[in-house]
């Protein structure tokens, strides 16, 4: 009889694992719980009358690397190709992107030019910090903030202004309290290769490629930045559904998980709001803190290191408005700190993918990314006490409308420098089979989702085999 894998929460990390663990020539049996009416996770798009697609968290995948080659082989898997939304190289939304310091917007630089001269909101050529970065030292040290390396290999304007936005856009974080080797992985090992960030990257890991396919070559060809679907991001967790149905994986909802025991017969027992079940192994895609709270009382020192792992929330608001024009082309803006401390940033959505924008009249979707300082004011002045509006109250106090908005939150975690390491060494050494997959882990990204999904299958498949 095949072993059972339990697999915890039902987003695109546990969908993910599912999928895997289900193409293998002799797949375990695999029990996906769920504890909402819903699967997909942060994946969920809303569609409106006329077209319109609105997403709720993720709106885009970048392509590059392993993990990006390994997501398009998916896709292409699960039928996928002719849905696919490219955002080629040559694309304004591929090409530029602005920062809004002292009230304005100021566009990146995206050509050689722009770094040989001084760009605002930078007081100098962007030039000098990558000579900054050739000529420094390796550093020694095993982790470090974010804003700490930046500032030793490219200078404190750079993790000021540049690094400081892009971990508040990226995680809704602080790049002063996140871990580099966590959170930025690639750079960090850049370093520890080649001594130099930018010479790292240039030179490479050496790393394969990943799965290969005909949509990751077209994606090379064409130096796609992100990709969508035509029906919204949502589309790739209802097509992993429809791919393990009839692959014998049982899908449950309405399924919370209130306690995981370790049977005398080194088994996990799993406590349901209605009943038990039996696994053999349980691949955990929980937010950490909430692993925390299930895990039995001998596996206290894992718990501890898991309830470390903060997460913050971000409101992602939905804007559509008629008849405007944007000032800018682009993919969108980021706002630093010291900016504003609640708004992360604005992504131009109908610039990317306009094919989202429905056949209604000519209009302009905007998403407004909204940090934890901000959670508060918009609950209460947008959603209202409930939390349950429609973002009209937003469009109105710019002078556009909106002619539709879906309000969503999305969960990021803040790494605890070193987190990672304790908790594998902890894992090896009591023997416990369990695996940690998603975002709490190794990366916020649907692509950093479906890799830690692999990656753990891969590792359990050899154990059981």
């Amino acid at each position: 009889m095949p072993p059972t894998v339990a697999v915890v929460g039902g987003g695109i990390s546990g969908l993910a694992a599912c999928y895997y663990l289900a193409r293998g020539p002799r797949p375990p049996k695999v029990l996906l719980l769920e504890a909402s009416a819903r699967l997909g996770g942060w994946l969920q798009s809303t569609r409106t009358a006329d077209g319109a697609v609105f997403e709720h968290g993720p709106r885009g995948i970048r392509p590059a690397g392993v993990v990006g080659t390994d997501t398009l082989h998916m896709v292409s898997e699960l039928g996928l190709e002719g849905d696919v939304l490219p955002v080629p190289g040559d694309h304004p939304a591929s090409r530029n992107r602005f920062l809004y310091t002292g009230g304005a917007l100021h566009k990146l630089p995206s050509s050689l030019g722009g770094l040989l001269r001084p760009v605002p909101p930078f007081s100098r050529a962007l030039l000098w910090s990558g000579v900054r970065d050739l000529l420094a030292p390796a550093g020694t040290q095993p982790d470090e903030s974010v804003h700490a390396f930046v500032h030793r290999r490219f200078g404190q304007e750079v993790a000021d202004i540049a690094v400081d936005s892009l971990c508040r856009g990226v995680f809704a974080g602080d790049c002063r309290v996140l871990s580099i080797r966590s959170c930025f992985p690639a750079l960090f090992e850049a370093e520890r290769r080649r001594r130099s960030v930018l010479l790292g990257l240039a030179l490479g890991s050496g790393k394969e490629r990943g799965a290969e396919s005909g949509l990751s070559q077209r994606a090379r060809a064409e130096r796609w930045s992100q990709w969508s679907l035509r029906g919204g991001m949502e589309s790739l967790a209802q097509a992993l559904v429809a791919f393990l149905h009839p692959r014998g994986v049982e899908l449950r909802c309405h399924a919370p998980l209130r306690r995981l025991h370790r049977h005398p017969d080194g088994r996990w027992k799993l406590t349901l709001a209605d009943g038990t079940v039996m696994a053999d192994h349980v691949v955990s895609a929980l937010p950490a803190a909430a692993l925390a709270e299930v895990l039995p009382a001998e596996t206290e020192p894992l718990a501890q290191e898991l309830r470390h792992i903060p997460a913050v929330s971000v409101a992602v608001v939905n804007l559509q408005y008629e008849g405007v024009v944007l000032p800018v082309t682009g993919f969108g803006h980021l706002v630093p700190s010291s900016e504003d401390a609640s708004l992360l940033g604005i992504v131009y959505d109908s610039v990317a993918f306009p094919q989202h924008d429905g056949t209604g009249a000519a209009s302009v979707r905007l998403t407004c990314c909204i940090g934890d300082a901000g959670r508060r004011l918009v609950r209460a002045e947008l959603w209202g006490p409930g939390g349950g509006g429609t973002g009209t109250a937003a469009a109105a106090g710019t002078g556009g409308r909106a002619g539709a908005a879906g309000p969503g939150a999305c969960p990021d975690p803040l790494y605890r420098q070193g987190a990672p390491e304790r908790i594998n060494r902890f894992l090896a050494e009591q023997r416990l089979p369990l695996s940690l997959i998603g975002a709490s882990y190794a990366g916020v990204s649907v692509n950093d989702c479906i890799a830690s999904a692999k990656a753990a299958v891969g590792q359990l498949l050899g154990q059981l085999r």
